[in-house]
C-alpha cells in the first residue's frame, strides 16, 4: 500500500502510487511510528520544496521522529499547496523566489525566512484549518504557473488556457474559466507575477 505522502494543489495529502518530480516537508514530523499521519498535517510553517536527489543522500521514508517526506507532481502543485523552494537544495530558486517578493514590496530585504513562510504556508494552514475561505478569482488575472479550482478540480493557468491537474499529470488545454477559487497563495502569485517560473510536469507540454 502506498504511504499517505502525496500532496495535491489544495494542500491535502493522499495515498497514491505516483511520486512526481519534487519532494518536500512541512517543518518536521507529523507521522506516527506505523507511518500513518497524525490529525494535523504539518509541524510548523516551514513548508519547503526539495529536489528528489541531493548530494547522494538516501532516506528511508517516514522514519520515527524524523520529518515527514512529501511528494508533488511538479513545482506548480507544491506552490499551490503552500510550499516554497528550499534554501539548501534549491538555493538559487529560493533566492529568486524571495527576491521577487522583495522587489514587489511583500518582504523587506532583511526579513527572516520565517516572515516568508508566515505568508506562504500561513495562508494555506488557515484555509485548511477552517479559519478562512479561499478567495474568488477571475483566472485570467492570475499569473502563469498559478492554480485555481473550478468544476471540483484544480487547474493550471497558462496564458489564455487552463489544464486540469491530476496525480498522473495534466490533461489537454481548454479555455480559462470565467470564475474560480484561487489555490496558489497570494504572496506566491506575486512571486510568479515578478517572473519566477516553476518547473512543470512534462505532460503540460503534450
Amino acid at each position: 500500500m502506498p504511504l499517505q505522502n502525496r500532496v495535491d494543489p489544495f494542500g491535502t495529502i493522499h495515498a497514491v502510487p505516483e511520486r512526481g518530480l519534487f519532494m518536500g516537508n512541512r517543518g518536521g514530523c507529523f507521522h506516527r511510528d506505523d507511518q500513518t499521519l497524525k490529525s494535523r498535517h504539518w509541524s510548523s510553517q516551514r513548508w519547503i520544496i526539495c529536489v528528489l536527489i541531493f548530494k547522494e543522500r538516501r532516506r528511508k521514508l517516514m522514519q520515527p521522529g524524523l520529518y515527514t517526506e512529501l511528494f508533488f507532481l511538479d513545482e506548480a502543485t507544491a506552490l499551490a499547496g503552500g510550499h516554497r523552494p528550499c534554501f539548501e537544495c534549491r538555493r538559487a530558486d529560493a533566492v529568486a523566489f524571495r527576491g521577487g517578493l522583495v522587489r514587489r514590496g511583500f518582504l523587506e530585504a532583511g526579513e527572516t525566512v520565517g516572515a516568508l513562510d508566515a505568508q506562504v504556508a500561513g495562508e494555506v494552514q488557515t484555509i485548511l484549518g477552517g479559519g478562512k475561505a479561499r478567495s474568488a478569482v477571475e483566472p485570467r488575472t492570475l499569473p502563469d504557473g498559478a492554480m485555481y479550482a473550478a468544476e471540483g478540480a484544480a487547474w493550471l493557468k497558462q496564458g489564455a488556457e487552463a489544464r486540469r491537474w491530476s496525480f498522473a499529470g495534466y490533461h489537454g488545454p481548454r479555455p480559462l474559466h470565467a470564475d474560480g477559487l484561487r489555490l496558489t497563495p497570494q504572496v506566491t502569485c506575486e512571486a510568479l507575477s515578478e517572473g519566477y517560473r516553476p518547473m512543470l510536469h512534462p505532460s503540460v507540454y503534450a
